[in-house]
């Protein structure tokens, strides 16, 4: 067997396996992530430096919900200290019998919805009980675990939500409510731990 050969098969076997470990997480119908996420406000959170960038906590956060979709960032303003964003749904935005009457996608660090006829819910519903969020992983092993989240997991998240600022003069501020939508609509989480249900 030739090299280009075993460089083909090797190729394949890889696109066979990855396709595998990050295919959707299928459910049946029915809320499997029910509570909205619990926030508590800072006064004066303490900041912190990560390399040049300066993290000012806002709130203490935590959820429990599914993954709606998932975006992996390299190259933008944010990816050296936001490596990924993941849309998340809570309540009825956990229910498959919603989501898939929706298409759902990401790009350009938002997080986009819609649909085909008449409205699945109700425009608020969705927004109250949905959202994208920019995720700073506290260490390599939060890291490894957001980068492995596959559409259809069910994540519990806990941390804080922050504003950040770079030296060089960029910066993002956190949402610190559930009910906005838009430009500035998305949480900024440092993320001290997080594991998949079930696993």
């Amino acid at each position: 067997m030739g090299w280009p050969i075993i460089v083909l098969l090797a190729l394949a076997l890889w696109g066979a396996y990855n396709g595998y470990t990050t295919r959707e997480i299928k459910h049946p119908p029915g809320v499997i992530a029910p509570d909205a996420p619990v926030q508590r406000n800072f006064e004066n959170g303490k900041a912190f430096q990560i390399k040049d960038f300066t993290i000012t906590p806002r709130a203490k956060f935590s959820l429990t919900a599914r993954v709606l979709a998932r975006e992996r960032y390299r190259s933008d303003a944010a990816a050296d200290i936001i490596p990924i964003d993941i849309a998340f749904g809570w309540g009825p935005m956990s229910d498959t019998a919603l989501i898939d009457k929706l298409k759902i996608s990401q790009s350009g660090r938002f997080y986009f919805w819609g649909y085909q006829g008449q409205p699945p819910a109700a425009h608020e519903v969705i927004i109250r009980s949905s959202a994208n969020m920019h995720l700073i992983p506290a260490d390599s092993i939060t890291r490894e675990r957001l980068l492995d989240a596959r559409v259809g997991d069910v994540l519990e998240l806990e941390g804080e939500l922050v504003d950040v600022k770079r030296s060089n003069g960029w910066n993002i501020s956190t949402s610190l409510t559930r009910d906005d939508s838009g430009g500035g609509a998305c949480e900024v989480i440092y993320v001290r731990h997080v594991i998949a249900r079930g696993s």
